[in-house]
């Protein structure tokens, strides 16, 4: 059974970091993808990453959020630091497929970890 369980969300006020994980069992993924979603916003990618090592981030985390992986534990990270009341949402890692530098083609997704930031 393919499953995506994403763990580390919380509340943190601004400025804060947490570290959001991702685990894949069931599955050798080729890429996976972490987005967001706020309430009564549409959700948007956040940032991706392919198993040979290249990465996608959108231009509101660059310089804050970092996606890595662990190919042993199955497993993607998304360290977030420097935390904005903006960041606030629920966030899903997801496997796809990559092409045209991004992870697309969205497959399987996890259940969401949530985030929020406090001013």
């Amino acid at each position: 059974q393919v499953q995506l369980v994403e763990s580390g969300g919380g509340s943190v006020q601004a400025g804060g970091s947490l570290r959001l994980s991702c685990v894949v069992s069931g599955y050798t993924y080729k890429c996976i993808g972490w987005s967001r979603q706020a309430p009564g916003k549409e959700r948007e990618g956040v940032a991706d990453v392919y198993t040979d090592g290249d990465t996608w981030y959108a231009d509101s985390v660059k310089g804050r959020f970092t996606i890595s992986q662990d190919n042993a534990k199955s497993t993607v990270y998304l360290q977030m630091n420097s935390l904005k009341p903006e960041d606030t949402a629920m966030y899903y890692c997801a496997a796809g497929v990559w092409f045209g530098g991004r992870c697309r083609a969205i497959t399987v997704w996890g259940q969401g970890t949530q985030v929020t930031v406090s001013s």
